[in-house]
């Protein structure tokens, strides 16, 4: 089993037991009143069923405060994901800290420093460094490139996928779009091993139909999850980190939720994807103060729930070369992450843009 990294200090709080109660009680008022629109009718008879409030005109669903916490409880504080060895199994939790393989979107030229998209022959070779890298633990599924020659967008992440299975002994993060995640599913049961699988949220308080359904499949399935809520900060979500985390966690929850009714104690591991819009530009804030301290609250929050945590920030910088900016930038994004009791991060990959 890949041990990963033993946290041996108790994880920094950046919030005092006052907050995270205020936060609490702010997210569940947020599901039980405003409630969270679930683009899929199979979820929404689920909650019905399960005694939540459910609009199917509007396709919104609110929860009481009982609900969300039967879900918290049957949601495990630690689970374990089978590779191909035995000694690239994992267990998601605790004090111990993974680091996941995300997407380097091109390829950069090592001679001329420009960027182009890599050939499959490449993808391959960077998913035999990847195995080789006792760094990394898991190789997400459109890591290390998501841009291929000669290969159609569209089945891009198959190709991926692919090339992790033929060229890693690690464990993959599942296909969440396009209905790829049907050719996973296949694939990693012919293997014989688990996959993380995906759910992300589309904020504001929203889960599509296609990630549902997504989820879903991965549920009957019987694999574990990474849970992703993503706002804008003064975008998609409210400008200030304290507010923004109560639409976050509201997302969340929601989703651990969905999860929990389907297949209770079947593992989650909560992802904070957040970061403030650059108000003069309309672009995401990559690498930003902001995004780190809210990782952090989000750490500590979950943490309250006994759920693992699971960092995006770092795996972005806004630099759009490798430099020093890329470096500080993704180093104090991961520091800070880390620090806070993050049990996955996402680290390798995705060096410049």
């Amino acid at each position: 089993m890949l041990k990963g990294f033993l946290r041996s200090f108790n994880p920094v709080d950046v919030l005092t037991e006052q907050d995270v109660r205020a936060i609490h009680n702010g997210v569940l008022e947020v599901l039980e009143t405003t409630g969270v629109t679930f683009q899929h009718k199979k979820a929404l008879e689920l909650f019905k069923e399960n005694g939540c409030k459910v609009d199917f005109n509007s396709r919104r669903v609110r929860f009481p405060g009982w609900i969300i916490e039967k879900c918290l409880r049957t949601t495990p504080s630690s689970f374990k994901l089978k590779a191909r060895i035995p000694e690239h199994d994992l267990r998601i939790g605790g004090g111990r800290l993974h680091y996941l393989a995300g997407a380097g979107l091109r390829i950069v030229d090592l001679d001329t420093w420009e960027t182009r998209p890599a050939t499959v022959k490449e993808l391959d070779e960077a998913s035999i460094v990847s195995d080789a890298l006792e760094s990394i633990h898991i190789v997400a599924d459109t890591a290390p490139y998501t841009e291929l020659v000669d290969v159609p967008p569209v089945i891009a992440t198959l190709v991926d996928i692919i090339s992790h299975v033929r060229n890693t002994t690690k464990i993959t993060m599942a296909a969440g779009s396009l209905d790829l995640e049907i050719f996973h599913i296949k694939i990693a049961k012919t293997v014989g091993v688990d996959m993380l699988a995906f759910l992300g949220s589309s904020a504001p308080l929203t889960y599509d139909r296609e990630s549902v359904e997504s989820a879903v499949r991965h549920t009957e399935a019987g694999f574990p999850f990474n849970l992703v809520s993503s706002d804008m900060m003064g975008g998609t979500g409210p400008a200030t980190i304290a507010g923004s985390l109560v639409t976050t966690l509201a997302e969340t929850l929601a989703g651990v939720a969905l999860i929990q009714l389907m297949r209770p104690g079947t593992g989650i591991v909560a992802g904070d994807y957040t970061m403030p819009l650059d108000m003069r530009t309309g672009h995401p804030l990559f690498g930003d103060l902001g995004s780190s301290l809210h990782t952090a609250a989000f750490n500590q929050v979950m943490r309250g729930y006994d759920i693992p945590t699971f960092a995006n920030c770092p795996s972005m910088c806004s630099s759009k070369t490798v430099d020093i900016q890329s470096g500080y930038e993704r180093a104090l994004s991961t520091l800070a992450a880390a620090m806070s009791g993050a049990n996955l991060i996402v680290l390798h990959g995705g060096v410049y843009g």
